[in-house]
């Protein structure tokens, strides 16, 4: 039986510079990323290029890039595009992705969204009302950066204008994914920092993670907390609610979201054990950040002086037990609990007694 080649297969399929097997047979949307569109048989992989020698290895590139100026104003015109070969692509990878983080267990219910910025006004996301795990292509839909709806069946998410909170004020952020990963969520919720300079990943692809203050999801408040957050940050915890990532794809924008909560269950994990967390220096730091930015990434911190890029707080979110009030060494005691201690113990020695 044939092999179908899924765009997933495909994108897999050139992250490691290979051909489809002969005699497969190619999804659309798979045959568009493979070959750019170019029509033909879908039953048979296209012949590889004449042999030149070994290829100079490449990383993939999954960032959209449009014309500006060039957005689609008509109504015609936008469904065009909305249904074109490129929007295939970016709607099967926000299916996957959705997937992914239902999978992870990032989302529950109807919970988290996803944004793909195509234009200089024009995105895609998700819509409102649906797991991420079963979404579908055609459940995808096309709104300009002011949250108006221009194309989809079903009605986009209310949580989009945060999305854009964060696109109008930083062109770098070409996607965002937003979802409630449990540990990552749970420093949102439990009014606790998350500490630095402690893995040098986290240090290298989150860079300095930012804490929105909590507004009503969905508002206006809400996308401009976290847009102003959101522009000097890649990974955004909102209080009370959950975290918000960006980055140039989709793709990098998750990777992001799993980044964060693999960090945060880390460093709980490693706090609970009791021996205080380890961090590296603030020069060491430094050499983190300019790996960052070799990769493209901007960083706030990047002028900062080596003293005041690690945080020193006492982190340990353990179990607290509150001591009594003192008065030098004597403790200070209730009368009739006391009594009611000693009378309780006198009943039961009795009980004891006559046994």
């Amino acid at each position: 039986m044939a092999k179908v080649i899924t765009v997933q297969d495909a994108e897999e399929l050139q992250r490691k510079g290979e051909q489809p097997p002969a005699g497969s047979i190619l999804t659309p949307s798979a045959r568009d990323l493979l070959y750019g569109g170019r029509a033909g048989k879908t039953t048979a992989a296209a012949p590889a290029a004449a042999s030149k020698g070994p290829s100079t290895p490449k990383t993939p590139d999954l960032e959209y890039r449009w014309k500006p100026g060039a957005d689609a104003k008509s109504a015609a015109d936008l469904e065009k595009f909305f249904h074109s070969a490129d929007m295939q692509v970016l709607k099967d990878r926000i299916c996957d992705i959705g997937r992914r983080l239902w999978v992870r267990e990032y989302t529950d219910g109807n919970g988290g969204n996803i944004t793909v910025r195509v234009g200089d006004n024009l995105a895609l996301c998700t819509p409102t009302l649906i797991c991420k795990g079963f979404m579908k292509p055609e459940d995808i839909c096309l709104v300009d950066l002011d949250g108006k709806q221009l194309a989809g069946t079903r009605v986009r998410t209310s949580e989009a204008m945060t999305h854009f909170g964060i696109m109008k004020r930083q062109p770098a952020a070409k996607s965002c994914v937003h979802a409630h990963p449990p540990h990552a969520t749970a420093f949102a919720i439990s009014n606790v920092d998350i500490p630095s300079c402690l893995i040098p990943e986290a240090e290298v692809f989150l860079g300095k993670i930012g804490v929105a203050t909590y507004k009503t999801p969905g508002s206006k408040e809400n996308a401009d907390e976290v847009g102003e957050v959101g522009k000097v940050h890649q990974a955004v915890l909102m209080e009370n609610h959950g975290v918000i990532c960006w980055g140039k794809d989709v793709e990098d924008a998750y990777w992001k979201m799993e980044n964060i909560d693999s960090y945060c269950r880390t460093v709980g994990f490693a706090a609970s054990l009791g021996g205080g967390l380890h961090r590296f220096t603030g020069g060491q730091a430094k050499e983190l950040i300019n790996i960052r930015q070799k990769l493209g990434m901007t960083d706030p911190r990047a002028n900062l002086k080596e003293c005041e890029l690690c945080d020193s707080a006492d982190f340990r979110p353990t179990a607290t037990c509150l001591a009594p009030d003192t008065e030098g060494d004597a403790v200070k005691s209730d009368p009739s609990v006391e009594a009611l201690v000693q009378q309780i113990t006198e009943q039961l020695m009795k009980q004891i007694g006559k046994k």
